[in-house]
C-alpha cells in the first residue's frame, strides 16, 4: 500500500490548489501532472505537428483522442518516478474511453488507497455549472469536454473517495482531505 495522495476531478475542480494545500500540511513535495505532462509525452514519441493537424482538422475532440495514450503512459510514468508525496492529476487523466487504457490505470492506481475526486457538488448538473463559471476562459468546446470528465464513469471507478468543495474555503476541503484520510486509517 501506498500512502501517497492523488487527486483526480475535472478541469477548475481545485486539484492543484488542494493539493498544494495538503503538501504544505503533511511535508510532502506536490507534483501536478500539469507541469509534467509534456515531458512525458515526448519520451513516448508525442508529436506536436501531428497534434496541431488534428485540432486544426477534427477539432479540440480529435486532440483529445490523439493525447490518450500519451496520458495513459504520463500517469504510469509519474507514479512510477515519485512516491511520498501528493500528485493532481490533469482534468483528462483520470478519464478514459478505451477499455485497455482505462485498464493501465486502474491498475496504475490499484496499490494507491488514496485517490481522491473533488468535484464541487454531488449534482454533477450543479458541478458542472459551478465548474463552467470558474472556467469561463476557456473556449466552449473545452467547456463540453469537462462536462465529458464530470458525467464520464472513469472518474467515479478510479476514486476511493470523493469530497464536493461546493461552499468550502480551500483550507476547509484540506482539512476534510485530512480528516478522511486518518479516519479510513483507523
Amino acid at each position: 500500500m501506498k500512502s501517497d495522495i492523488i487527486l483526480i476531478g475535472p478541469i477548475g475542480a481545485g486539484k492543484t490548489t488542494i493539493g498544494a494545500l495538503l503538501a504544505s500540511r503533511l511535508g510532502l513535495t506536490q507534483y501536478s501532472m500539469d507541469d509534467l505532462r509534456w515531458e512525458y509525452y515526448f519520451e513516448i514519441g508525442y508529436d506536436e505537428e501531428l497534434a496541431k493537424h488534428k485540432r486544426e482538422t477534427e477539432g479540440f475532440w480529435g486532440v483529445y483522442q490523439y493525447w490518450k495514450p500519451f496520458e495513459a503512459y504520463a500517469v504510469e510514468r509519474l507514479l512510477s518516478s515519485h512516491n511520498q508525496c501528493v500528485i493532481d492529476f490533469g482534468g483528462g487523466h483520470s478519464v478514459y474511453e478505451d477499455t485497455a487504457l482505462f485498464q493501465r490505470i486502474q491498475q496504475a492506481l490499484a496499490p494507491y488507497p488514496n485517490v481522491i475526486l473533488l468535484l464541487p457538488s454531488p449534482n454533477l448538473d450543479e458541478s458542472i455549472q459551478i465548474l463552467n463559471q470558474r472556467n469561463h476562459y476557456l473556449p466552449d468546446d473545452k467547456l463540453n469536454i469537462n462536462e465529458h470528465f464530470v458525467r464520464h464513469a472513469s472518474n467515479y471507478e478510479l476514486a476511493k473517495f470523493i469530497v464536493y468543495t461546493k461552499g468550502k474555503t480551500p483550507e476547509e476541503t484540506c482539512s476534510e482531505i485530512l480528516n478522511l484520510l486518518s479516519a479510513s486509517k483507523n
